[in-house]
């Protein structure tokens, strides 16, 4: 009696060899730590490059806030005053915090977003998902952001050293030990409450209003069809509306945290009572102090992310991520 074929045969060997070649022509769809760590690894590349890149107008930016009276000149203004003053180095000031803060703080943001909104599909299932694709938006892009802080929060409190006090320190390492060794570790995150205050809203505004316009305009292209350049085309115009409207939303928290860090606290003093104080002092209009800069900033690093984020997943194969736009 003739042994049967296989379960996994067709029957036919030239039939088993196409579907063979084929299987092997197709990418093999990552999932798990796979998949999540390409997230991660995408957005710390995009969010240091991005804002490490921007450097310079994050100096004048912060300056803007910090001394207003000085700096009166707009940004334009604001970086021939720095120029003048202190030499075209100054404008690389922080540097250092900046590229490795925001690679940490890239990674989890990013990858954390990713993961949290797969794990509210897991939990509502894809159909209530996608209906309620907003408020997945937003919770996950929520939770990622606190995580991201954790990491992130003692590198900008340096680099806000650096940049408000010029003389302070050298650089990073320099920085960051002085800190530790004469203010104690818990200097690091007394501006924890503020940067929580500021990038929660930005990163909730960010991801969803990215994820709305990109949405609006797949309706009328088809992604499947779309060529790269156009695919980073669209990546680029989603993110600048949404660079846009999450500088905005967090300007008032980035200027109190630019505050806060300036300077350590009066002996006793709290972190919500120096907020207090500082909100009192700035008051609405001045907590807008350096919006023009900052959207600038804003606007067009993120541009840049989700750009770099959607090239760079492509070149690692991170194309598993479930997604829940109509």
């Amino acid at each position: 009696m003739a042994a049967s074929a296989p379960p996994s045969s067709t029957g036919s060997t030239k039939l088993d060899g196409l579907v063979q070649k084929t299987a092997a022509q197709t990418p093999e769809k990552l999932s798990g730590i796979a998949l999540y760590s390409r997230f991660a690894l995408a957005g710390a590349v995009c969010c240091s490059v991005t804002h490490g890149g921007l450097t310079p107008v994050d100096v004048v930016k912060t300056r803007i806030q910090l001394d207003p009276l000085t700096y009166n000149k707009g940004m334009i203004g604001g970086f021939r005053q720095v120029i003048a003053n202190e030499g075209a180095g100054a404008l690389l000031t922080g540097f250092g915090p900046t590229a490795a803060g925001y690679f940490l703080q890239g990674a989890f943001k990013f990858g954390g977003y990713e993961l949290f909104k797969q794990q509210c599909i897991n939990y509502l299932g894809y159909e209530t998902a996608s209906n309620n694709r907003t408020s997945v938006y937003l919770a996950s892009s929520a939770l990622a952001e606190f995580f991201a802080d954790i990491a992130l929060c003692p590198l900008e409190a340096t680099r806000i050293r650096l940049v408000s006090q010029p003389t302070f320190a050298t650089g990073l390492l320099s920085g960051f030990g002085k800190i530790a060794s004469q203010e104690g570790l818990g200097a690091f995150y007394s501006g924890f409450g503020p940067i929580l205050f500021k990038q929660v809203p930005y990163t909730m505004a960010k991801f969803v209003v990215y994820e709305k316009v990109a949405e609006a305009v797949y309706k009328r292209v088809d992604k499947s069809t779309a060529s790269g350049g156009m695919q980073t085309t669209i990546n680029l115009g989603s993110g600048l509306i949404a660079g846009f409207a999450a500088a905005f939303v967090s300007q008032p928290a980035d200027t109190m945290l630019s505050k806060i860090n300036k300077t350590k606290g009066l002996p006793g003093e709290g972190t919500t009572s120096r907020l207090i104080k500082i909100a009192k002092e700035l008051g609405l209009r001045g907590s807008y102090t350096g919006l023009g800069a900052r959207l600038f900033m804003v606007g067009t690093l993120t541009a840049g992310q989700f750009a770099i984020y959607g090239d760079i997943k492509k070149l690692l194969g991170a194309t598993g991520g479930v997604e829940i736009a109509k």
